[in-house]
């Protein structure tokens, strides 16, 4: 065990992969960026309707290029900074923030993961998916789309991050925000004064101010 920053080195679990293999994921990446900037080029704005702009986290993350992977989203915040992203997405920037020991960044990073879908956290675990009866307004928000989140608690090169999350879930910050962020849409999907759901529904900009 080792100390780096703000982090604790428990395990440094290193992928094994040829160096043919490492090859073909740098290359799709570099590829991806070419067509990023081609769109760019030719339509004077990114038009990214394939939503290739969301696959360079995954590779980086296979890669366990960190440092490579943060330069990549500041490049996204910047060129996409209204984009929501997807949870599978916000949870590769939050691996990516911790492991280069942003860990504030990486807290917030989680909550806007959590946010955009509630049951996440609980795939990631194991855990038992239980439904919950709030305002849902896309398969984005529901149980049902945890079947696309392939990550997993037992992946090794994600012990140290699993460590992490599992120790931050637990301080009364999380449980604080989860508690808040999950009655205001108990209360949006039964409340209809236009004033109140509009405070309800920008809720989640203010908890993550407490960051």
């Amino acid at each position: 065990m080792e100390k780096m920053g703000n982090r604790i080195i428990i395990v440094k679990a290193e992928i094994i992969m040829t160096p043919h293999q490492k090859g073909k994921l740098e290359l799709k990446i570099k590829r991806i960026r070419a067509t990023l900037a081609e769109e760019r080029r030719r339509f004077g704005a990114y038009d990214d309707s394939r939503g290739l702009r969301y696959l360079p986290t995954s590779i980086y993350l296979k890669l366990q290029d960190y440092k490579g992977g943060l330069v990549y989203l500041r490049w996204f915040a910047k060129n996409f900074p209204d984009d929501l992203g997807f949870p599978e997405f916000l949870f590769e920037w939050a691996v990516i923030l911790y492991m280069n020991d942003k860990i504030k960044d990486a807290e917030r990073k989680t909550m806007e993961c959590f946010f955009r879908n509630t049951y996440v956290f609980d795939k990631f675990f194991g855990r038992l998916i239980k439904p919950i009866d709030k305002a849902e307004y896309s398969n984005i928000d529901t149980p049902e789309y945890t079947q696309y989140f392939i990550y997993s608690s037992t992946q090794p090169e994600l012990v140290e991050f699993t460590k992490w999350l599992s120790e931050f879930e637990q301080t009364e910050k999380f449980k604080s925000i989860v508690k808040r962020y999950i009655d205001s849409r108990i209360r949006l999907k039964i409340e209809h004064d236009p004033e109140m759901r509009g405070s309800l529904i920008r809720i989640d900009g203010k908890l993550l101010n407490e960051i």
